[in-house]
């Protein structure tokens, strides 16, 4: 399977035109069919089809906003081939694949977010419990949460044996295997001493309004798709950087967990 995904994802790459695409995409992020038939200067039914293919091979990811379906690069595959399949490449498509990588995990010029997409050999409902239960969540991610999951319910993270409150810790949505949504934690000088964050970032992320984070969760054949979109940032947002960092390795080891029984090491 992972032969074939890694097929798709260099067929998808291998058209100058789609390569395009995802340049304007890691330019600005989050745009519509029409923004992106007129920045590139293609006809509508050419970006159509380009976009089918690159959303075929997990490129590129939508997320509707109330009439518009936005557009949005996922590292996922390449990070896919970098993590599993990087010792099978000359050292050329080595440095040609890490490149890449680097380009779809940079932040975007655009609307300030984190989309990424990912597909995993599971249930809805073993998903769910991943995303919920602290029995999965401390094994894949390191932090637990005490709440009763019902939308205005209030939010603790234990995030490595550290506790984190706030009344703006609440859950947003919670419609059992399908979407999950959640504003994001406080950041106190505990947790930046815990973490080996310098004071002047704890307070500098802790002035930034409140993000938050949405699973949704979609029924693919044998397969689960799993969307995750953490939005809300500030323009420059020092949380939005750190995000991006982490959710990669977080997401692939809840893959990793639910299709082997056992989560990635720790970076």
């Amino acid at each position: 399977m992972l032969g074939d995904v890694m097929d798709d994802v260099f067929k998808a790459l291998a058209d100058a035109g789609r390569r395009r695409l995802l340049d304007s995409l890691n330019t600005r992020d989050g745009q519509t069919l029409r923004e992106l038939c007129g920045e590139l200067a293609m006809a509508r039914q050419s970006v159509s089809k380009h976009l089918a293919v690159l959303e075929a091979a997990n490129l590129v990811t939508t997320v509707k906003r109330g009439r518009e379906k936005l557009h949005y690069l996922n590292a996922e595959p390449i990070n896919a081939i970098a993590d599993r399949w990087i010792r099978r490449y000359d050292r050329e498509r080595v440095r040609a694949l890490a490149d890449l990588k680097t380009a779809l995990e940079e932040t975007p010029m655009g609307e300030p977010s984190f989309v990424y997409t990912t597909y995993i050999s599971t249930t809805p409902e073993r998903l769910w419990q991943a995303l919920t239960d602290p029995a999965f969540t401390r094994r894949y991610w390191g932090a637990t949460f005490a709440t009763d999951w019902k939308p205005g319910s209030p939010m603790s993270w234990e995030v490595d044996g550290l506790r984190l409150d706030d009344p703006a810790q609440t859950v947003v949505e919670a419609e059992p295997y399908r979407r999950l949504s959640y504003t994001w934690h406080v950041f106190t000088p505990a947790f930046g001493e815990k973490f080996g964050l310098d004071a002047e970032w704890i307070a500098r992320a802790d002035a930034e309004r409140r993000s938050t984070v949405t699973f949704e969760i979609e029924e693919a054949g044998p397969l689960v798709k799993l969307t995750v979109v953490h939005d809300g940032f500030d323009p420059g947002s020092l949380v939005l950087e750190a995000v991006s960092g982490g959710w990669p390795h977080i997401l692939s080891s809840l893959k990793t967990l639910l299709e082997t029984s056992e989560p990635l090491p720790q970076p």
